[in-house]
């Protein structure tokens, strides 16, 4: 190791970087395979691409890339505003959710703080935490999930955050409101709850709560969501966080002056307000949950219930299972990583693209 690389704190140097999703393209080359013959299910996107009009707005904004982004972002802030009824004031745009994730990290947390995440829990929580210096706090996982009452009582004198997500990532976990609620009455007023919810718009009716109304009642609660999903702008890089005014204002005093690009913010904007292509892409994405569970099921294999777009299941010798499916060329999600060896991730495709997989997926397996 050089000397100059010795010099940056131990806590970046132990740092283990997120590994994404294989692209299409890797895969190809990998494999000499055709990239058009390739069904890449490991990002958990949109199978239905963007919204038309998000399209149509991003196209037109591309004629302006010379100029540098609206780094308030007057347009999607006024579209934030009228879908949840908060005011400008409580919005924070980020580069992605992730960047409000580390945006939270950055404002709370150094090397004499701590911050409680959940075991199986999205990656970039420990990494966020890691990456300020801090102490993370893993509470271990029940049935995969949140364990609540578990984590209020891991929260220490010097704990600044804590992470929840709902539906988790990569479990699929849902946790119903009464429980996320009961745990911002324990939690203490003085420690920032960051709620993600980069899948909230995947939920189930019955399962639909309101936890913007929520930001009322918490001063320390920031709520995060994404476009990256059901809109399906992941190739942008664009999310937002919802909090009390001067939490927000703290947040983008963190915030990179210009973190989201003019092409993003238009297109985010026109996103919000296509109802239509929601309804459809949440459509297809109940047909195609229950798609993959019923050949899951005839495969005799375990899964997780999911709230997200998403299915994880287990198959054994899953760095093997996996290695086979890219060898017909296609492309799931390994989370050994997330301490789940035996388990792989799928993400909900079209119905051609589901009856692909779990073709492959029998071969694999052995049993075609």
């Amino acid at each position: 190791m050089s000397k100059v690389v010795q010099q940056a704190p131990e806590y970046i140097r132990s740092i283990s970087p997120y590994i994404p999703g294989k692209p299409i393209s890797e895969l190809a080359r990998e494999m000499g395979l055709r990239e058009q013959d390739i069904v890449k299910l490991a990002s958990n996107e949109n199978p239905l691409g963007a919204s038309p009009k998000a399209l149509e707005a991003a196209q037109r904004a591309i004629a302006e890339i010379h100029r540098y982004p609206d780094g308030n972002g007057f347009e999607l802030r006024a579209a934030l505003v009228k879908k949840f009824g908060v005011a400008p004031e409580q919005i924070v745009l980020g580069n992605g959710s992730n960047d409000l994730l580390n945006l939270c990290a950055a404002a709370y947390l150094n090397h004499e703080t701590s911050a409680v995440f959940s075991q199986h829990a999205f990656a970039v929580y420990p990494l966020a935490v890691k990456s300020a210096g801090a102490h993370g706090i893993e509470v271990p996982a029940r049935e995969f999930g949140h364990d609540l009452p578990a984590m209020l009582a891991a929260i220490r004198p010097d704990t600044r955050v804590v992470f929840i997500a709902n539906p988790n990532n990569p479990t699929g976990n849902f946790l119903p409101a009464a429980e996320i609620e009961a745990f911002l009455d324990a939690a203490p007023d003085d420690v920032l709850v960051v709620l993600d919810e980069a899948y909230n718009e995947y939920l189930e009716p019955e399962q639909r709560y309101d936890s913007v109304a929520w930001l009322e009642k918490y001063p320390n609660l920031v709520i995060t969501r994404t476009f990256s999903k059901i809109y399906g702008l992941g190739g942008l890089r664009v999310g937002y966080g919802l909090a009390r005014a001067e939490l927000a204002d703290l947040l983008n005093r963190v915030r990179e002056p210009f973190n989201v690009n003019n092409v993003a913010l238009a297109a985010a904007a026109a996103a919000l307000g296509d109802e239509a292509f929601v309804a459809r892409s949440y459509a297809v994405n109940r047909d195609g949950m229950a798609q993959i569970i019923a050949g899951l099921t005839a495969l005799g294999l375990e899964y997780i219930p999911s709230s997200g777009n998403f299915l994880t299941f287990r198959v054994g010798d899953a760095a093997t299972i996996n290695r086979k499916l890219l060898e017909q060329g296609v492309i799931v999600r390994p989370i050994a990583s997330y301490q789940m060896p035996e388990w792989l991730r799928v993400t909900i495709g079209l119905p051609a693209e589901n009856e692909r997989f779990l073709g492959a997926l029998a071969k694999a397996l052995g049993r075609a």
